[in-house]
């Protein structure tokens, strides 16, 4: 069975406003902006499955059996740390 890696790095563009009130509540709270983030998003998802009926979309894996040889069984930070050596 192939493994694929559990976490993606991306950026995306907030509303000032909508950023520095999530910031002020993670600080409130002890919390990190990724977890509020991560909070947010899955509550969306969830929302949204119960009014369309299931998931919204399947994630298919693009080609290929999953990690190389070289990152079986390395964690999130090794395979991050491969995809953005050298990009400052």
């Amino acid at each position: 069975m192939a493994k694929w890696a559990t976490h993606m790095k991306t950026t995306i563009e907030l509303p000032d406003d909508l950023l520095k009130r999530t910031r002020a509540l993670a600080r409130r709270e002890g919390a990190t902006l990724k977890a509020l983030i991560e909070e947010g998003l899955q509550l969306a998802l969830r929302a949204r499955e119960r009014r369309s009926g299931g998931t919204p979309f399947r994630v298919e894996p693009f080609k290929g059996d999953g990690y190389t040889a070289e990152f079986e069984g390395a964690g999130w930070e090794r395979i991050r740390d491969e995809i953005y050596r050298g990009r400052g």
